[in-house]
């Protein structure tokens, strides 16, 4: 066996390894499986039973023109079309209700994966690029689940029923018709590798396009500002033609073994006449028989064009189906904690952590150590990319130390449930995420059932009643997606107002004031300073003049605690710290 020939060999196997696993997900569907079975075999059985009608017809009707059957035969062929329209329906609600049921099971698991997996997984793959595999992809598998799966068995079964015809009337016609179905086979067998190979590569593309398409949107007003439309549209463009060069592969691939197999058709057809001329030269074939023969092979040319033409659909649903099942396998983020915790003390210890991030060089954290006793606040600050950010993204576990270890109340963090450990966290940052959504289900996030006055009571706390109120609607009021349409400070005190309600006894601000105006600011000042008592908290600063009265401050050089102590005795002592202060307020250096 060749090395190309075992590798198709392969390919064809998983293929129908992955198309079996994506249909085994329609089982719990049986019912409505069930029913489009019965209603394909039935619309099978009514093709064939319309193309033995024709021998009667034929015969009766025209040659022996026996009058009895005038009436007969038209109301059986009304029947039979009234069964069958009614099988048709039948078959094809059953089949999209099922396959639209199996790719709604699907969006939801792979939301739910995506929510899963380690931060890691994000670092790897764009947003875009995931909402393309949860929106197209899962679409390609609906048309290969239902659409697809529905033709192969109609147009099967209508096949062998129109065959079945054809054998009982002439056996020899018959026998010469399926010398041709290997070469039709084979032709599918091609089609279906060529297929497969170039969907990949659509979907590839279309994920891709996703992702360039999103990015240039989301970041509309730098792209006008730097006048760069045109290189975006051709970054853009580029890959829409390759997109379409890729389609019209598929579809000439298409066209072109459906003409082959028409062709071939029309080969059986002439040999059909061929045999039925010599047939009828000695009596062995009637007209009637020759137009049931004619009307068998007429009525088979649809269904061998749609068998053809549906190697598309599948081999695109199965590339689909691959990739989803891909995202299915992965790991989930490590939860293996069995430790229980109610609400923490807030003790946080860092023991000569370090951080290496994937595919970067160096580490992001190195021999890291330090502790936050409960009710304490500690800043943490330094230059751009010293690993402030990296710090705390360990605390609620979204990325796990390299080496060393960071402990809760005593206990490493990997010792507790993640839910159990991210309840005892609340995160304020400077990019506030917020949801299309009224602004109370912005404030109870994560804590639906949230009584209407505790989030009342919250909003007041943050200094967000004032807006909230003069908004149309209030509390029910939606803000637009990301909050748009509220102000950065605004944003800002509902995400304070989010942290109050959720009161967890970690706080951790990431540059929470750093992006405001001077009155914005303030307000948000207030409400940190409301949230902040006996609470353990996480500063990252970017203004200095913010933490002069944290418990300590944690100065963060190229990953490493280069000083720590209070705002007066880093200053005092002349280094970092006193350097970055210097240079926000302008103070000429020391000697």
């Amino acid at each position: 066996m060749s090395g190309s020939t075992a590798a198709a060999e392969r390919t064809e196997t998983a293929t129908w390894t992955i198309y079996r696993r994506l249909l085994a997900r329609s089982r719990r569907y049986w019912p409505l499986l069930v029913a489009s079975a019965i209603g394909m075999i039935i619309e099978a059985g009514a093709a064939a039973g319309f193309t033995a009608l024709m021998q009667p017809v034929v015969d009766e009707t025209f040659v022996t023109r026996t009058s009895a059957l005038d009436w007969t035969l038209p109301l059986a062929i009304v029947a039979l079309f009234v069964i069958r329209g009614a099988a048709t329906f039948t078959t094809d609600y059953g089949m999209a209700r099922a396959g639209r049921s199996v790719v709604r099971d699907l969006r939801e698991e792979i939301l739910g994966k995506y929510l899963r997996l380690p931060s890691t997984r994000f670092d790897q793959e764009a947003v875009p690029a995931m909402v393309s595999r949860l929106n197209y992809d899962t679409e390609q598998v609906t048309q290969a689940s239902s659409d697809a799966l529905k033709t192969i068995f109609t147009d099967t079964l209508t096949i062998v029923g129109l065959l079945a015809v054809m054998f009982w009337y002439s056996p020899r016609v018959t026998v010469v018709m399926l010398v041709l179905a290997p070469l039709i086979g084979g032709i599918s067998s091609v089609v279906g590798r060529r297929y497969r190979k170039i969907n990949r590569g659509i979907q590839d593309g279309v994920a891709g396009m996703a992702q360039v398409a999103e990015q240039a949107l989301s970041a509309h007003q730098e792209v006008k500002i730097h006048g760069a439309q045109d290189s975006e549209r051709a970054r853009y463009g580029e890959l829409v033609n390759r997109n379409l060069r890729l389609g019209i592969k598929v579809e000439s691939t298409r066209a072109l073994a459906s003409s082959v197999v028409q062709i071939l058709a029309a080969i059986g057809l002439a040999v059909i006449l061929m045999v039925a001329g010599y047939e009828s030269s000695r009596g062995r074939m009637t007209a009637g028989t020759f137009v049931t023969l004619l009307t068998a092979m007429m009525a088979m040319l649809p269904s061998l064009k749609r068998i053809t033409n549906v190697q598309a659909i599948v081999q695109k649903g199965v590339a689909a189906a691959e990739r989803l099942f891909a995202i299915i396998d992965e790991s989930d983020e490590p939860d293996s904690g069995t430790t229980p915790i109610q609400r923490a003390r807030g003790d946080i210890e860092f023991r000569d952590v370090r951080l290496a991030y994937a595919g970067q060089e160096g580490a992001a954290l190195e021999g890291v150590s330090f502790r936050a006793a409960p009710g304490t606040v500690t800043a943490v600050v330094g230059r751009s990319g010293s690993g402030k950010s990296s710090l705390i993204r360990l605390l609620p576990r979204l990325y796990e130390p390299t080496a060393g270890t960071v402990l809760l109340d005593g206990v490493p963090l990997a010792d507790y449930r993640l839910a159990d450990l991210r309840r005892q966290i609340a995160l304020v940052g400077q990019r506030v995420m917020l949801f299309d959504d009224s602004v109370a289900a912005n404030i109870a996030y994560g804590a639906e059932g949230a009584d209407p006055a505790r989030i009342r009571a919250a909003a007041e706390a943050a200094n967000a009643a004032e807006f909230i109120d003069r908004l149309p609607g209030g509390m029910q009021a939606r803000i637009g997606e990301n909050g748009a349409l509220l102000s950065g400070g605004q944003r800002q005190r509902l995400a304070i107002a989010r942290a109050i309600l959720r009161d967890a006894p970690i706080l951790i601000l990431d540059e929470a004031t750093a992006a405001l105006d001077t009155e914005s600011e303030r307000l948000v000042q207030a409400a940190l300073d409301r949230l902040i008592p006996d609470r353990t908290t996480l500063v990252i600063a970017h203004r200095l003049s913010t933490i002069e009265h944290a418990d300590q401050v944690l100065v963060l050089d190229a990953g490493r605690v280069v000083e720590q102590g209070t705002h007066a005795e880093l200053l005092a002592r002349g280094g970092l710290y006193a350097h970055l202060h210097r240079m926000q307020f302008r103070e000429p250096e020391a000697g």
